[in-house]
């Protein structure tokens, strides 16, 4: 079918048949949030509890780029559907875990199937749709995105606070199912552009430990053992070893595991360090704002998760407005400079007042604002510049950039707030902090927003370096 005579009611059947893979994608990111203290009352090591979400998106960051290759080979259609069922497994390993470290388990196998949710369905979209057309659709998409990534905790919080954690977990295997049936429905075959290309075997090694060692290493470092001990030095040996083996590799290597000729230009990268750095602080504020509010304001789960709404209103207007302005000028470039200026507003805000939930809610409804306009214009300028040849290619490495920049995030703001607790330790229990001076937690969490604003303010730097590109008239 031709993108050119692509109508409304086309767009919306192809939206059908990727809209739910894209949603379990997203939503999976961010469920658990407020529900973590549940999970932690119930199977203990609390100080495991980051590693629900940073277990998730440690496999997809290490998954996206293999599944970008794969869906160029085999048709992404059809590695889309195995990506399903490997997120299935998942979701079945999580509902029957009994301890921490099974839970953790789940996740990541979660995420490995999870990786190719999102990058492989956003590719199918991009050889349908041009990019002038596309960016009328991507306030569709980037809602979406919202909805589920932000309304994850919300769904969390009213099935914890009135049934169980265990059936976030099962209420994935219905909806993956309905996902193969309409992905089995879609017509028409994906352009395989590099079925033939030889692989990085060297790269699809190296990289995905590279990525759970420094995660790792800065998740755990100052709890399991101080920053500046001979374990932490192994772990930074390790790991500029191994930088060094994948940089090498790179650049010897005639199709390398990350397209160097597509990173090593400025309309590309640019967009992908403002697309890690929004993801960063946005997935920070998601995961550890429900903890901050059961913690500090002492409300319950369902509570929690229903005032992380104004941030979904927020991101969703951001992201409508986004796809507007983009669609009637063609011109992305200042719309994230502007959008993540507005989020550093909101986290220094944050961290300033006196914490009540209206308060709290207006100003995560301005920092969504300010989120959505990022993800709707980085996809297209890249997908834009990288050409349709590259289109999986460039799809995953947005993908990969926005999920690593989130695992990071979560593992700093996951160190950072648990060290400014007082008396923290890997015997303390939720019940204690729950209990426990409220003061206290307010404060750590609002020097976490502090650190926040900064990244927030990078990002808004960063997006203004990036050349003007136009997305064409159709």
């Amino acid at each position: 079918m031709s993108s050119k005579t692509l109508d409304r009611r086309t767009f919306l059947v192809f939206f059908s048949a990727v809209f739910l893979p894209m949603f379990l994608a997203a939503v999976d990111l961010t469920i658990l949030a407020t529900a973590t203290p549940s999970i932690v009352s119930d199977l203990g090591q609390l100080h495991l509890s980051s590693w629900i979400a940073i277990g998730y998106l440690l496999a997809t960051v290490a998954s996206v780029p293999v599944y970008g290759w794969l869906g160029d080979r085999y048709g992404r259609r059809n590695i889309l559907i195995w990506a399903l069922g490997i997120f299935c497994i998942g979701s079945i390993v999580g509902a029957l875990a009994n301890n921490m470290y099974e839970m953790i388990v789940s996740r990541v196998i979660q995420g490995i199937g999870g990786g190719g949710l999102m990058s492989l369905s956003q590719a199918l979209i991009a050889e349908l749709i041009p990019p002038r057309q596309r960016a009328k659709y991507q306030g569709y998409f980037a809602s979406m995105f919202a909805c589920a990534s932000i309304g994850g905790p919300v769904i969390g919080g009213i099935v914890v606070t009135h049934y169980s954690w265990h059936w976030l977990f099962w209420a994935n295997i219905p909806l993956a199912l309905i996902a193969v049936w309409r992905l089995l429905c879609l017509k028409g075959d994906t352009v395989l552009e590099n079925r033939n290309r030889p692989i990085d075997r060297v790269g699809l090694i190296v990289f995905p430990v590279l990525c759970t060692l420094f995660l790792y290493w800065i998740s755990v470092a100052g709890q399991d053992f101080e920053w500046w001990s001979l374990s932490s030095f192994n772990y930074l040996s390790i790991i500029l070893l191994l930088i060094t083996i994948f940089y090498r590799n790179q650049l010897r290597h005639p199709t390398p595991f990350l397209p160097n000729e597509l990173l090593k230009n400025r309309a590309i990268y640019i967009p992908l360090i403002t697309s890690m750095l929004f993801a960063a602080c946005m997935f920070a504020l998601i995961f550890f704002m429900p903890i901050y509010l059961q913690l500090g304001l002492k409300t319950n789960a369902a509570t929690s998760g229903l005032l992380l709404l104004p941030l979904t209103i927020g991101q969703i207007s951001g992201a409508l407005i986004s796809g507007r302005v983009m669609a009637r000028t063609g011109i992305p470039k200042y719309i994230p400079v502007v959008g993540m200026s507005l989020s550093t507003c909101g986290f220094i805000a944050l961290g300033s007042f006196t914490p009540n939930p209206i308060l709290i809610g207006l100003l995560g409804m301005l920092c969504g604002i300010g989120f959505g306009t990022v993800m709707p214009t980085t996809q297209l300028v890249i997908q834009t510049v990288g050409g349709k040849a590259n289109v999986g290619s460039v799809t995953a490495l947005a993908s990969l950039c926005r999920n690593l920049g989130a695992a990071i995030g979560t593992a700093l703001f996951g160190v950072l707030i648990y060290a400014l607790l007082p008396s923290f330790d890997h015997n303390t229990s939720i019940e204690v902090l729950i209990n426990g001076p409220k003061e206290a937690v307010i404060t750590a969490f609002q020097t976490s927003f502090y650190v926040a604003a900064i990244i927030a303010f990078l990002a808004a730097i960063n997006a203004a370096r990036a050349p003007i590109i136009s997305l064409g008239n159709e």
